[in-house]
């Protein structure tokens, strides 16, 4: 390669690096175990409230696979605030806690929550939402719903998956 070609290669990586650089690593997320609200939880039986259970833990973590494989944020480790979360759990719903999942976020050190709730109005008729804030000062960047149609694992996996899209088209929500 001759000196000139160095040089102009070199400058052209220099370019596409500081642009990389320029956009900074993803916001670090705790993102909070996704909660039910069960408007029919009285006619629950066993095994309803384990496939309950089951789909609330296979959206949770297809919630934060899809925002790490997407690079939205840094996907941050909540095993580091376990005890908290667990002590939280057994006295509040973490979706209406009034900014424990605040407390949350900052023991782990991330910069912000996410928050996850379903409404099971019917076995037809399920809402999947999702609320995005800042750690720091608790204002909410990203407060989203969807409407499920069929509770099944299929059903809940594309609501999921279509909160991610919504996060992921505004762009505010993710700086």
């Amino acid at each position: 390669m001759t000196h000139t070609l160095r040089a102009v290669f070199a400058m052209t990586l220099a370019v596409v690096m500081s642009g990389a650089l320029a956009q900074g690593a993803p916001q670090s997320i705790a993102m909070l175990d996704c909660t039910l609200i069960d408007d029919n939880a009285a006619y629950n039986d066993a095994e309803i409230d384990r496939i309950q259970s089951a789909r609330l833990a296979m959206v949770s973590g297809a919630l934060r696979d899809d925002l790490r494989e997407r690079a939205l944020f840094q996907v941050a480790d909540n095993a580091k605030a376990g005890d908290l979360i667990a002590a939280l759990q057994r006295t509040q719903d973490m979706s209406a806690c009034n900014g424990c999942e605040l407390r949350v976020a900052k023991q782990i050190g991330a910069s912000r929550v996410g928050v996850c709730w379903v409404q099971k109005i019917s076995n037809l008729i399920l809402n999947m939402n999702l609320r995005v804030e800042d750690a720091a000062s608790g204002a909410m960047l990203f407060q989203r719903s969807v409407d499920i149609r069929g509770n099944t694992d299929l059903s809940w996996k594309r609501g999921a998956k279509a909160l991610v899209d919504l996060l992921a088209s505004d762009p505010s929500a993710t700086r």
